[in-house]
Parts: C-alpha cells; sequence; structure tokens
C-alpha cells in the first residue's frame, strides 16, 4: 500500500484510500481498476472488495517512518475527493502529510468540485502540491477549480491526454505534466497536442513534465518529445534541495 514508484515525476505511492468510480472519458481504461482486479483474484486482503473505495485507516501514519526527502503521489489507486471519502478523513491524511515535512505529497483529483468546495475547509500543508487531471478540453474547468486552492504548488495532468487542449488558462499553476495512456486499449496521443501544450507552458514559464507517449508497449515508445527528456519540476525548496533515492 506504500512503495516506490515507477511513475517518472515522483518517488513512493502511498495509498491510504483504495477504490474509486468512473467519472470523465481518462476514466475509461483505468489502470488503477485493472490493478486493483488483479490484486483481488490474487486474494490481497486490502483488495477484497475489488475496485470499491475503500479507506485504510491504518496506514495513515506510514509516511511519518520515511526517512530522507521523498516526492510521494497520494492514492495512486484512488482520488482522494471521491463522494464516498469523508471529509474528515481527508482531514486525516493532510494532517499526516503536514506531520511529515520533510516529504513532499502529490495529490491529484478529477474530483475539482469537490475539491474547491472543501478549499476553505482545509488546511493546506507548504509540502502539499495539489493537481487535477485534464484530458481533453471538456474537462479544462477543473483548472479554474483548482485555481482557487491554496496549495503551495498547483499542478495539471493531462494524462491520458485524449485531445487537443489549446486554450489552457496557466494563470497561476506551476507545473504541467503530459502523458499519453498506456495499455490495453490505449487511445492514441497527437503530436501536435503535446508540442501545443508545450509552447504554452514555455510562453509563461511553467515548468513542463513530458511523462510518455503511451500506447499498448509504452516502454518502445519512451519519453523523449523534440529529441529531449523534459523533466521540469517546480522551482521549490524541496527541488533545490533534491530528493534522496527511495
Amino acid at each position: 500500500m506504500a512503495g516506490k514508484s515507477e511513475i517518472e515525476w515522483t518517488d513512493l505511492t502511498w495509498n491510504p484510500v483504495t477504490g474509486c468510480s468512473k467519472i470523465s472519458q481518462g476514466c475509461k481504461f483505468c489502470y488503477a481498476e485493472r490493478m486493483a482486479k488483479r490484486l483481488h483474484a490474487m486474494g490481497v486482503d486490502r483488495y477484497r472488495d475489488g475496485f470499491k473505495t475503500t479507506l485504510h485507516a491504518d496506514l495513515l501514519e506510514v509516511p511519518k517512518r520515511w526517512r530522507g526527502r521523498k516526492r510521494v503521489f497520494v492514492n495512486s489507486m484512488s482520488d482522494l475527493f471521491h463522494r464516498d471519502v469523508p471529509t474528515q478523513f481527508i482531514r486525516d491524511v493532510f494532517r499526516t502529510i503536514e506531520e511529515a515535512p520533510n516529504h513532499v505529497f502529490q495529490v491529484l483529483t478529477k474530483r475539482s468540485g469537490r475539491l474547491a468546495r472543501l478549499a476553505d475547509t482545509l488546511e493546506w500543508p507548504s509540502n502539499l502540491w495539489m493537481g487535477v487531471s485534464v484530458e481533453h478540453e471538456r474537462t479544462a474547468g477543473r483548472v479554474d477549480d483548482l485555481r482557487v486552492v491554496p496549495a503551495a504548488v498547483r499542478f495539471l495532468s493531462c494524462e491520458p491526454l485524449i485531445g487537443p487542449l489549446d486554450g489552457l488558462e496557466l494563470r497561476d499553476i506551476d507545473w504541467v505534466i503530459v502523458g499519453g495512456e498506456s495499455g490495453p486499449g490505449a487511445r492514441p496521443m497527437r503530436e501536435e497536442w503535446v508540442q501545443s501544450i508545450l509552447s504554452q507552458c514555455e510562453s509563461v514559464d511553467v515548468p513542463f513534465f513530458f511523462k510518455q507517449w503511451g500506447g499498448v508497449r509504452k516502454k518502445t515508445t519512451g519519453r523523449r518529445l523534440n529529441g529531449t527528456t523534459y523533466d521540469e519540476f517546480p522551482q521549490t525548496s524541496f527541488e533545490s534541495a533534491g530528493t534522496a533515492a527511495a
């Protein structure tokens, strides 16, 4: 439920919540759902209910025991702002983040409406980066919801990018990640969509991270764009100090 991650923009994953439900086209081929079904079939106790939203309160204290400095992706197997996650549990997660100040915690949601509604009722630790998923122009409104959140870093994950995002409003956005869909049934990502987002980021000096081209076999397509590996991160004191190996 916590471990080293192969996701290029983080070091560890921490899953005090597992399970989710589909909310937009970006969820169609959800990798977390596939993994949850596999773990359920293997008899893993935490996935005895498959992909049903499940709280794991016993994992709330785990990050406080980690040494070094790490980037931690919160709920890679769920969405912290899912309607079935009580507000108090969200507060408990935020409190753990505050009490583990040597790490940066990256929270990503598609439920930007609930995020915006709760933003003023939550305490926002300085080591919490808040992001929203934006897969195509029909979900671009999530960026406006994110803008009202008083997080130290606000970021966009344009993954899986399944349509153009030519009119992004990047005011008060600190970081943009782009990636193509991967795995069975992966929908193609066009190069012009990626180039458009890169140009928009460059025009307003927002760090750009290109995660992958994706596809059924993502390792063969790689993650180079214009002959370059884009590994930019927000310029924070954490990034300046560097991260420890997981």
